[in-house]
């Protein structure tokens, strides 16, 4: 096959096909959407031999064509449309060797799509040490195709699969699957016709699901239920035909094609450790261990690198101020740009350790067995199993979490996912919880061995997913739906992480934390400085006059004071000034001031503005002297009692707030695009923000 070409990965969930994809295309890739659909599509680049280049495409993970979510239906989608842009013009089936038999049966319907295909046999390695010999040359010379041991985990295979690939012609070889024309073959023939097609088993898919594809013109949509009506075609019970007769066909082909060599520790190892970590009660024990960890590290391994880049942008600040012209243009690049980038960059370490911790516990297959206990748990809350992943998730990003609640059959546990996800307190929280628990909570070790700050940290996280259970509880009783929900869920085998994968997550989602709110903070830190540089002209010309008129007395005890209040006067009376008093009113209650409110302002771009903008806040409201953000905001006093504005019941008042307010413009955009509905983001918006503001008044109130 000359020319670039495109390659589509297919496969079932938990056979390493996003390792593989990884693997293949390294950092050359992009994630976008389907077009028309918020599901995310990964694209990546490699190189074959001949220097070819091929186009990849990681299509979600699915058990069969026949799809039970949204997710699952893009790879038909995708497979049926040779106008699509992610058609392929070869699929490489990702299947797991220790599990060959289930896996083949969507290889045999891929296959019957037509597109040239090639078996890429994942896990070779780790079937071998469970005692599964694969004769892969016999089972190659039963399909008509290429089938290619590989192990994505251990990188071996890679330079056979792109040599396979390359060897691929584009004429289809494979056999197919099993006889077609027993299922309902009048209705294929003029499905065929209607669908201008030699593809039988293309024509039968398209019976079968049709109504969702919009490649279809509205005549071929009315046609194909006018030959179901004629041919009485019965959908659930040709596709249970279909799935029997597969069985029956891989039967034969794998016949004299696996040996079992006799290792009679197969699974052994995962149960016995099942048995622990799947226990009603020691394994929630485990996980609570496993986060209390998890939160305790990222304090405690993060607060050397985070020092060393606070101080690295306190350096160019002061290298800056010293160096450069004096000047309007300076000021908004060292107190604006420079400010806002160090609120953001500072907190990389820990955004990189949360997020290794979690692509640990997903290779591990650690993470499925949380989903299956909290099943019965969260089953009493009005949710199911299937919510537990968009939950976890959301410690991450409630955006893609929301998204993955397409999984959840049931309308109703969907919706009260979807409702209740943002709750729990995402990677976006944790710059503002770190930022404020190490204003207030002292860096000390309890016992020897736990971080105080750390154990403050995790605290935050239990209260969010304790609210969001509560959330679920009384929406259980409000939303109405006869359907009944169900929960099916493979279980992978224990795995040790692929610590390459690992580094190239933390990589990515940090370098997305870094550009994606990065973007937004610097842009909100701009348009701060200028709010906070700027106001009425009568206002600063006054408070001009007035320290003029001090600096004229000579009054060596207001002029050691003078830059200082003169600074901190003229933000008060500054545009976000003005802005911040309007608010103040309505916030006071809770223990905040004008500044914060407009850091609660801004906050609803994005969460983590919130430390941009107390930055540029504190950056501009100064007397000439450099200091990081943590020592300008812990030196803070308040006018009018002279006390630290950031008590410790302020702080943990601000951090509830920031804690249960819908602080997230991307989060109402991806709920109105899941729910095709303003009531439901609206509703999110209202409920939130009310829970965030009881919670921080009788928090405030109590502890001030």
């Amino acid at each position: 096959m000359a020319g670039n070409i495109k390659i589509a990965l297919v496969g079932n969930p938990n056979t390493g096909k996003s390792t593989l994809f990884n693997l293949l295309t390294g950092l050359n890739q992009k994630i976008g959407n389907f077009p028309g659909i918020t599901v995310d599509k990964k694209l990546g680049y490699c190189k074959l031999p001949g220097d070819r280049q091929a186009e990849i495409t990681d299509l979600p993970g699915t058990y069969s064509l026949y799809p039970k979510s949204k997710d699952e239906r893009i790879v038909l989608q995708v497979l049926a449309d040779s106008n699509n842009p992610s058609h392929p013009d070869i699929v490489v089936v990702v299947a797991d060797a220790t599990n060959l038999r289930r896996n083949l049966l969507l290889y045999t319907q891929v296959a019957d799509m037509g597109i040239p295909t090639v078996l890429a046999l994942n896990m070779t390695d780790m079937a071998k040490k469970e005692g599964i010999d694969i004769n892969v040359n016999k089972l190659s010379e039963r399909l008509g195709i290429q089938v290619v041991p590989i192990s994505a985990r251990s990188n071996t295979g890679m330079d056979l699969l792109k040599q396979a690939i390359n060897n691929t012609t584009r004429i289809a070889t494979q056999a197919e699957g099993t006889d077609l024309h027993l299922m309902a073959p009048e209705a294929v023939e003029a499905a065929k016709k209607v669908l201008k097609t030699d593809n039988g088993y293309l024509a039968l898919q398209l019976l079968h699901q049709h109504e969702p594809l919009s490649i279809f013109s509205a005549e071929q949509h009315v046609s194909l239920e006018e030959i179901k009506k004629v041919h009485h075609f019965e959908s659930s019970k040709l596709q249970a035909a279909e799935t029997i007769a597969r069985y029956r066909y891989l039967g034969t082909v794998l016949s004299g094609v696996i040996e079992d060599t006799g290792a009679v520790r197969k699974f052994a190892i995962s149960d016995g450790l099942d048995a622990v970590l799947t226990n009603r009660f020691w394994g929630f024990l485990i996980f609570i261990a496993i986060l209390f960890f998890i939160f305790n590290s990222i304090f405690s391994w993060s607060t050397y690198p985070m020092d060393m880049i606070e101080y690295a942008f306190v350096w160019l600040t002061e290298y800056g101020h010293q160096h450069l012209p004096d000047g309007l243009l300076t000021n908004l690049l060292l107190d604006g740009v420079v400010a806002g980038l160090g609120g953001v960059v500072i907190f990389i370490p820990q955004i990189a350790i949360l997020f290794a911790f979690i692509s640990i516990l997903e290779d591990t297959g650690y993470m499925a067995r949380v989903t299956f206990m909290m099943d019965k748990v969260m089953r009493k809350f009005g949710m199911s199993g299937k919510s537990v992943v968009p939950m976890i998730g959301s410690l991450a990003c409630a955006v893609p979490s929301i998204m993955s609640a397409r999984n959840i059959e049931s309308w109703k546990d969907r919706i009260i996912t979807i409702m209740v996800a943002p709750l729990v307190s995402c990677s976006a929280r944790l710059p503002v919880y770190t930022l404020l628990i190490s204003l207030v909570v002292p860096q000390k070790m309890l016992w020897g061995f736990i971080n105080l700050q750390g154990l403050t940290l995790m605290g935050m996280y239990v209260i969010s997913i304790l609210a969001a259970v509560f959330v679920a509880f009384i929406m259980k009783f409000m939303i109405k739906a006869r359907e009944k929900s169900y929960f099916i869920m493979e279980l992978p085998v224990y795995r040790m992480p692929r610590w390459t994968n690992v580094l190239y997550t933390m990589y990515e989602k940090s370098k997305t934390f870094v550009f994606e709110a990065g973007k937004v903070i610097i842009a909100i830190s701009i348009v701060l400085w200028v709010l906070a540089t700027y106001g009425p002209s009568e206002r600063f010309e006054a408070i001009d006059k007035k320290y003029a008129a001090i600096e004229a007395k000579k009054d060596s005890l207001q002029v050691s004071t003078l830059e200082r209040d003169k600074a901190a006067e003229r933000l008060e009376n500054s545009y976000a000034g003005i802005l911040g008093h309007v608010i103040e009113p309505a916030i006071r209650p809770l223990g905040f001031d004008w500044k914060i409110g407009i850091a609660l302002i801004t906050s609803f771009a994005a969460r983590e503005a919130f430390v941009g903008t107390m930055a540029t806040i504190y950056s501009v409201d100064n007397d000439g002297e450099v200091a990081t953000i943590r020592n300008k905001m812990r030196g803070a006093r308040n006018p009018d009692t002279g006390l630290p504005v950031f008590t410790f019941a302020t702080a943990f008042s601000l951090m509830l707030f920031y804690a249960f307010a819908m602080q997230c413009m991307s989060t109402v955009a991806i709920v109105f695009r899941e729910t095709k509905s303003w009531k439901w983001p609206v509703i999110q918006l209202v409920y939130m923000t009310g829970m965030a503001y009881v919670a921080s008044l009788i928090a405030y109130q109590l502890l001030k």
